[in-house]
């Protein structure tokens, strides 16, 4: 069973998912069609980073899993040598 402080963690990040998901839609679907005059585009960044934002998350994220992997295949054929 998971623990109180545990729920609130996950509660926590289901809320920041849910806010960025929703903050990203209004800012790539919906803004588009709202004049450019309108005071809702101060809230937002320049559409020009819609497309970098993500490039970069996912570059990080390529980047960190090619690190997880080249240490896990290091790991692997550099066993610890036992003491007899």
């Amino acid at each position: 069973m998971a623990t109180g402080s545990d729920r609130v963690a996950g509660a926590g990040l289901v809320a920041l998912s849910s806010f960025i998901f929703l903050y990203y839609t209004v800012w790539v679907v919906l803004l588009p069609f709202i004049d450019s005059d309108h005071a809702v585009h101060n809230f937002f960044l320049p559409r020009e980073y819609s497309v970098l934002l993500p490039l970069t998350a996912a570059l990080i994220l390529l980047l960190f899993i090619g690190i997880f992997v080249s240490y896990i295949t290091w790991k692997s054929k550099n066993p610890k040598k036992k003491s007899e």
